[in-house]
């Protein structure tokens, strides 16, 4: 199973971005799909989650901004990031967390993919 994140670029303070997660293989309805970010230095944290039923769960720092949704049909994630911030600044990234209502869990069930950036301007 590949997990490959997409869709991050320069965006303006205030403005919004969609990344997109791919999952190959078959599994994708079964697992739970979660979006991570990371900052030089600092770990990588969770930051949404949705479950393999569609439930969702977010950081405290992106509640209200940031949406996940997934389509089985395209075995694809998506989160929908509003009212960027500076300090959305990062590489994210897309895994299967293994408890996914448990945000400051960090066990993933696959080996990381490619991240991409996403630059917010002042």
């Amino acid at each position: 199973v590949q997990l490959q994140a997409s869709g991050g670029g320069l965006v303006q303070a205030g403005g919004s971005l969609t990344l997109a997660c791919t999952v190959s293989g078959d599994v994708f309805r079964l697992i739970a799909v979660g979006w991570y970010r990371q900052v030089p230095g600092k770990q990588r944290e969770l930051v949404a989650s949705i479950t393999h039923d569609g439930s969702p769960n977010y950081a405290d720092s992106v509640k209200g901004r940031f949406t996940i949704s997934r389509s089985n049909a395209k075995n694809t994630a998506y989160l929908q990031m509003n009212s960027l911030k500076r300090e959305d600044t990062a590489v994210y990234y897309c895994n299967s967390p293994i408890l996914p209502t448990q945000l400051d869990d960090q066990r993933i069930r696959f080996p990381w993919g490619q991240g991409t950036l996403v630059t917010v301007s002042s």
